[in-house]
């Protein structure tokens, strides 16, 4: 297992082919570093053996003690430890963890590629078993690429009126593909080691050059990535763990890039592509069920604390609210539990979790995003919105009276009630709130995506039948 100072020290020999306000820069560019923190904690934490249960595994290839976030799960055991691993960490850095993207990603390859290869007679699974070994033997940070950029949504890959609105094969050599295209939303990919891309939807025989899927070095000849940052609002004096950690998304453009047919998981089989984006959604979604009761535990904790500060946590009102904050976690939560216990076993040895319970969980978590952060914008008042800079608290001609009239609740101090405030701020009213709140909606697939795939999978014939009988309706 890597150290977080092995994975930084990786990141900045890489080939900087990262486009960020318009220039291109280094992986150790400060703005990238609020991420890499991020990613940093999944290496310290997983170091420490008080936590080795939980946040390490024994590999099902070499029996070696391995990162979580390289596992292949084998049972519904160690679903349920990823789903809490994933909600312990994402509290620790008070939000996204994202190397789920990665793992999430070769749990779906794992059970892709053997069904392509049983049905198909392909060797898929093969080389896709020598790349997880190679992985989990660096544990190495991967980005899943999914999501094409698609052009006209009516439209299929091969109706476009551009072909590289989806990412596709251009070329086929003795040594590998050529691949172009552009994939969006790539969450992590500026400081990941490697990116994992997988089809984004169904295929019919007319897309086969679309029904693609490899791995790929993230500063591989050919790629670029253009980034946007998203992280907490700096702080001068008033530091604290919440403002260390960020994140960044990439569009990743992809122009002509070689990828070695060692690493190409599926090339052609257009069968698979829709079952191959399906279960990566599957599992990314299993995820969101211990990241979403996270970041609620995050959202639900700041709002008892102002509440306590404004004196106001007795009141009826806000202890309805809290109440309402701890059955969203929870259900979302319980739902991720009972995808775990669901599961069934591939024919790869992998194991799924239930699709309709993993689906509920993540549309349940989505639509009460906003709902959220109105709880603690209700409970917190304006202040968060029009709260002085940190400099009006330190500079001596004002910083008593800043202090005196920022006060709420006797026996808190002033510092406290200021730093309160501060993170409340972050959390409703900067960019990265902003972001955040998009994101809890459509990551991992917006609300529309789990109803489709809950009334797709959820057996409503047997409930009909159930009516019938019920009814005394024979036919």
């Amino acid at each position: 297992m890597r150290t977080a100072e092995e994975y930084v020290a990786k990141l900045k020999i890489m080939r900087s082919n990262i486009y960020l306000n318009g220039e291109v820069v280094s992986r150790d560019d400060p703005r990238l570093r609020f991420g890499v923190n991020t990613i940093s904690e999944t290496f310290n934490w997983a170091m420490d053996p008080a936590n080795e249960e939980l946040l390490t595994a024994k590999s099902h290839l070499t029996g070696e003690k391995i990162n979580r976030y390289c596992h292949i799960h084998q049972s519904s055991e160690d679903l349920l430890k990823k789903q809490e691993m994933t909600r312990l960490y994402c509290q620790r850095v008070g939000g996204c963890i994202q190397r789920c993207m990665g793992i999430d990603a070769l749990n779906a390859l794992s059970v892709v590629t053997k069904n392509i290869d049983l049905e198909m007679g392909t060797q898929y699974n093969e080389r896709f078993l020598a790349y997880l070994k190679k992985y989990q033997e660096e544990d190495l940070v991967a980005n899943c690429a999914q999501t094409d950029v698609k052009g006209d949504r009516s439209l299929r890959p091969h109706q476009q009126s551009d072909p590289d609105l989806y990412l596709r094969v251009v070329k086929k050599t003795d040594e590998g593909i050529i691949v172009r295209g552009c994939k969006a939303h790539n969450t992590i990919a500026p400081y990941a080691d490697e990116i994992i891309v997988v089809p984004t939807r169904m295929m019919t025989e007319k897309d086969a050059e679309w029904a693609v899927a490899f791995a790929i070095q993230a500063d591989a000849p050919g790629v670029s990535q253009v980034v946007r940052v998203s992280n907490p609002r700096p702080r001068e004096e008033l530091l604290a763990p919440f403002n260390n950690y960020g994140s960044a998304d990439s569009l990743t453009v992809f122009d002509d890039v070689f990828v070695p047919w060692e690493r190409v998981f599926m090339c052609g089989e257009y069968k698979f592509a829709g079952q191959l984006a399906s279960l990566f959604a599957t599992y990314h979604r299993h995820s969101y069920t211990g990241c979403k009761p996270a970041t609620t535990d995050v959202l639900m904790g700041a709002t008892a604390l102002v509440a306590e500060y404004n004196g106001v946590e007795k009141s009826s009102q806000v202890r309805e609210e809290l109440a309402d904050l701890v059955t969203m976690a929870e259900l979302v939560f319980a739902a991720g539990i009972a995808a775990s216990v669901k599961s069934t076993k591939a024919p790869s040895g992998t194991q799924i979790p239930d699709i309709v319970y993993t689906n509920v969980g993540r549309y349940h978590a989505g639509i009460n995003v906003y709902r959220e952060h109105e709880i603690l914008a209700e409970i917190a008042g304006g202040l968060p919105a029009t709260l002085p800079s940190e400099k009006e608290f330190s500079n001596p001609e004002i910083s008593q009276l800043m202090d005196k009239y920022i006060m709420r609740k006797d026996g808190i101090s002033a510092e406290a009630q200021h730093r309160c405030f501060r993170m409340i701020s972050d959390l409703l009213c900067s960019s990265h709130a902003g972001v955040v709140q998009v994101a809890g909606v459509h990551g991992g697939g917006s609300p529309i995506m789990e109803r489709i795939a809950i009334t797709g999978q959820y057996d409503m014939k047997a409930k009909k039948n159930l009516a019938k009988y019920l009814a005394g309706i024979k036919e």
